[in-house]
């Protein structure tokens, strides 16, 4: 059975950090483009930091720009996120995507949920001011 499990989140003050984790099983991630998605309270769940296939290629949303780290270990079949200096509007539920058909020239308008293939369960991050 193919899956994507979270891990890592948590609750954390104001300007704390977490890291998370996203390991594959049942299939192997290496050849996919993989996301980090997120869901805040009360809105839709958005699509957000993007890595290719190799790493080489990243993309951030603005509002995380040098907080946030995506990364991945394909020997490992597992994808990071490393989130520094957390605030209160970063409180939402975190999922990984893979993508399997997306090309890394592709990834800057991977924006949009359909475009992934496969979804984690999701961890809750909980920033509190």
């Amino acid at each position: 059975q193919e899956q994507l499990v979270e891990s890592g989140g948590g609750w954390v003050q104001a300007g704390g950090s977490l890291r998370l984790s996203c390991a594959a099983s049942g299939r192997t991630v290496s050849s996919d483009a993989m996301a980090w998605c997120r869901q805040a309270p009360g809105k839709e769940r958005e699509v957000g930091e993007r890595i290719s296939r190799s790493g080489s290629k990243t993309y951030y949303a603005d509002s995380v720009k040098g907080r946030f780290t995506i990364s991945r270990d394909n020997a490992k079949n597992t994808v990071f996120l490393q989130m520094n200096s957390l605030k209160p509007e970063d409180t939402a539920v975190y999922y990984c995507a893979a993508g399997p058909s997306l090309l890394t020239t592709q990834l800057m308008d991977a924006g949009a949920g359909h475009m992934y293939d496969y979804w984690g369960q999701g961890t809750q991050v909980t920033v509190s001011s």
